[in-house]
């Protein structure tokens, strides 16, 4: 088993220009995740740029790409299960779904602006958020997933603005 050294929390503050750890005490991202961002942001900020772990650099944007994905499509699934619940249980409706609705729809809309170019993704955010709310909505429902439509029939104008009006059903 690795020994891990403590290591105080490197301040936001620029590094002096000669800094940079050395390659051989150098933190393994495997080993640290953490520390190993620190210490690859202070060799980026002091121009080491020779010196960076450019292999799991890469993985981890990477990753980070693919968690503002994430983000988008878990907002539009929980949209999408409670349309299909709305649509498919209307003796059930309930004020809990329409402001669950009205929350993640700024959710997704929020996420759509800060990483505008998940627009190109849009088509498969909706297949693949429906899948996952077809799932959840047969489960809560208690019915045959199967008894629920295979492909989305939702646009994404019915997504992001169709009306659910609780009380206006009452």
């Amino acid at each position: 088993m690795e020994e891990t050294v403590a290591r105080p929390v490197p301040s936001r503050e620029p590094q002096s220009p000669g800094y940079a750890p050395s390659r051989a005490a150098a933190t393994r991202h495997e080993a640290d995740v953490y520390t190993w961002v620190q210490e690859q942001v202070a060799l980026l900020r002091a121009g080491h740029v020779d010196a960076l772990d450019l292999e799991n650099i890469a993985e981890e944007l990477n990753d980070v790409g693919l968690s503002e994905y994430y983000r988008l499509q878990s907002a539009i699934e929980i949209v999408l299960l409670h349309m299909l619940k709305w649509d498919h249980q209307p003796e059930r409706r309930t004020r809990s779904w329409a402001l669950s609705i009205a929350e993640h729809r700024e959710r997704a809309r929020i996420q759509q602006r800060k990483s505008p170019g998940l627009k190109s993704s849009l088509s498969e955010v909706r297949k693949d958020a429906y899948r996952l709310a077809r799932l959840g909505a047969a489960r809560q429902m208690r019915r045959p997933v199967k008894s629920l439509p295979d492909e989305c029939p939702y646009t994404w104008d019915d997504i992001l603005t169709r009306p659910f009006d609780f009380d206006a059903d009452r």
